[in-house]
């Protein structure tokens, strides 16, 4: 049995957690079978429970960019451990990391740290309210922004129209302040602005999607955002949470040129470690507690060995002039050599990629929001998951997720996937 310690690591998780995971998509429900206990992971691998390896095209749903426990990375939060874990006051490096951010980022002037991206998310939107003094923002179905109240909605009866909660625990009371649009379709946010004429505070997005499989942005649609936001006096949140310092060092402001008024990241900045942040404009971030009367605060927030992983990992990024260039290739011909493999063996597909951000629809039809991404074939998909992982590669154990390259995916990791891929 090839995941036997697996099996048995889960049978007791379950004894004792909620579907013996911490996030439920680890539970392999998605894909069926028993989820896989890692042990170990160095560079582009994962190593199990039954000392299985694995390339790894999750590495860590994306904070993993320069490869699993980077010597440089791993050095620095040793040294830093040395100094204490946590102080609960204000350290220097908290503002070096600040600094970096800053200055390559555009249209932030300042930003706050917290310990998750759902922090970041729903910090972002409070900031939002308090700033325009408007309660409801705009989210698009298929697009994840944490699990806080006012994000786990789901559409309601029309096509742009009030949500409904759609977990239990979410007052409908909460859910009314939420609009829901399909993404890359800029005429439902109008839509919605007309029947909410100045009662919106913000629109948030992925500006590119990663939690419906990634899905690029289309005809100009951060573009239009932007105006429509400009236009109704409403705030423009990117959710960087995935693309922040992925997709570029300035992230998807600087990749797609269109400027935000509040960014939040996640993953990449913490390097590995828990972290989160919003950062914005003076203006706006003046708002927040203690400089303005927005509340926000967190025991680890700027913990010493998270701000370490994270300013250590943007340094090695920033450092290195052809890191984007790389593993954008490296991506691009992944994609590519899967497309020959899979269209000779007359298996229909289409390939979703931007940046070292990548996904594989068992579809021929373009996938440009959530509906489109749903109507693939998941079955097809969740086969393709288990020959691959069976066979050494480790994806995303959902058809709705993004796959994530790392800079430790070098020619024999690509060559690797893609002999598995002709075995399927």
């Amino acid at each position: 049995m090839l995941y036997q310690r697996s099996s048995a690591l889960f049978d007791e998780a379950q004894r004792y957690i909620p579907g013996g995971v911490n996030s439920p998509v680890r539970a392999f429900r998605s894909v069926g079978g028993v989820p896989v206990f890692m042990k170990s992971a160095k560079g582009a691998y994962l190593t199990d429970a039954d000392d299985r390896q694995y390339v790894d095209y999750i590495n860590s749903w994306g904070p993993a960019i320069v490869g699993h426990t980077h010597p440089v990375v791993l050095e620095a939060i040793q040294k830093q451990a040395e100094s204490g874990f946590s102080f609960g006051a204000p350290t220097e490096l908290e503002t070096e990391i600040a600094k970096l951010i800053t200055s390559v980022v555009p249209n932030i002037d300042k930003i706050r740290m917290v310990s998750s991206g759902t922090e970041a998310c729903m910090s972002a939107i409070r900031l939002a309210r308090g700033y325009t003094g408007k309660d409801k923002f705009i989210k698009f179905e298929g697009c994840y922004h944490g699990h806080s109240d006012s994000f786990l909605i789901k559409a309601g009866s029309g096509a742009a129209t009030f949500g409904d909660p759609n977990s239990p625990g979410v007052t409908k009371g909460t859910a009314q302040d939420t609009l829901l649009a399909r993404y890359n379709d800029i005429g439902q946010v109008k839509e919605l602005f007309s029947q909410n004429e100045g009662q919106i505070a913000a629109v948030i997005v992925e500006p590119v999607a990663g939690n419906m499989g990634c899905v690029l942005p289309e005809n100009d649609f951060l573009q239009k955002l932007r105006q429509v936001c400009d236009e109704h006096k409403a705030l423009l949140i990117f959710d960087e949470v995935m693309t922040g310092f992925r997709l570029s060092m300035g992230g998807a402001q600087e990749a797609l040129g269109v400027n935000a008024d509040i960014v939040t990241f996640g993953k990449v900045i913490g390097g590995g470690m828990p972290v989160g942040a919003f950062a914005a404009r003076n203006e706006i971030m003046d708002n927040l507690s203690p400089l303005g009367s927005v509340y926000q605060a967190g025991t680890l927030s700027g913990n010493p060995l998270a701000m370490r992983a994270g300013l250590t990992t943007l340094q090695l990024i920033k450092e290195d002039k052809d890191f984007f260039n790389r593993i954008n290739k490296t991506t691009e011909t992944l994609g590519q050599e899967i497309t020959k493999i899979l269209t000779e063996k007359g298996i229909a597909h289409h390939i979703n990629r931007f940046g070292s951000m990548m996904s594989v629809f068992f579809n021929t039809n373009k996938v440009s929001d959530f509906d489109e991404a749903a109507q693939a074939d998941h079955t097809t998909f969740n086969k393709f998951f288990h020959h691959l992982l069976a066979e050494g590669i480790y994806l995303p154990p959902s058809g709705y997720e993004t796959w994530f390259i790392s800079d430790a995916i070098k020619d024999a990791e690509v060559d690797k996937t893609l002999e598995a891929i002709r075995k399927f």
